[in-house]
């Protein structure tokens, strides 16, 4: 039986044509025709319950001026685009919320969302200015429901900030440590980018090589 009649459905533009990109020892990784997404299939990713105990090795600290200097690559871009005073939400704050708190000292109204450590649903009844998600799309094991939820949320013309590696070129990709975290199932590359923005009317900026923002059209 061939690869491709294996292939499972991709899990951001829920097409089927999807082809083995790569696979190692613990895992295969594929790839959509249709938005380039490389994704690792349902069957191989880890257990709600294990995902969460590997996420309580993290270490994040609000007082780490080096994370904080690593988080500002999120929040300048959000600060050169939003007035001070707006209400955002970090997504997927971590057992350690930092961006969040850095946004609040400089201005902002923030509220938080995480489904292991800040599992708050009301807070995704809310409407919001703009929604940062650092470190979170590469665990998105059905990163088209978030990404529609998280659309939800923004008020017309709002901006949602997403930070992650994107994907490196086939021949880079089996030396990348990216890919050897065993949460991380999603690896976008500047064609699924596109893909999010022309699918559900978004404006596009890619800051760098791990930063973009996605604008909602005015309605």
């Amino acid at each position: 039986m061939s690869s491709q009649s294996l292939s499972p459905q991709c899990p951001l533009c829920q097409h089927s044509a999807t082809t083995l990109f790569f696979k190692d020892p613990k895992r295969h990784y594929w790839q959509c025709a249709v938005c380039a997404l490389v994704f690792v299939a349902k069957a191989e990713q880890l257990s709600h319950e294990e995902e969460k105990a590997f996420y309580g090795f993290h270490e994040n600290d609000p007082n780490d001026q080096g994370y904080r200097r690593f988080l500002d690559r999120m929040a300048l871009p959000m600060q050169q685009r939003v007035a001070k005073g707006a209400k955002g939400l970090d997504f997927g704050s971590g057992p350690g919320p930092t961006l969040s708190v850095m946004l609040q000292e400089r201005g902002y109204q923030m509220k938080i969302f995480d489904p292991y450590f800040a599992n708050q649903p009301e807070v995704l009844t809310e409407s919001y200015d703009f929604i940062t998600s650092t470190e979170v799309f590469e665990h998105l094991s059905a990163p088209h429901l978030i990404i529609e939820q998280l659309l939800s949320l923004l008020k017309p013309e709002g901006y949602l900030g997403v930070m992650t590696k994107r994907l490196v070129a086939p021949a880079h990709f089996s030396g990348w440590h990216y890919k050897n975290d065993p949460t991380h199932i999603s690896f976008y590359a500047d064609q699924s980018f596109q893909w999010m923005a022309d699918h559900y009317g978004l404006q596009l900026e890619l800051i760098d090589q791990d930063v973009v923002v996605l604008q909602k059209r005015a309605q």
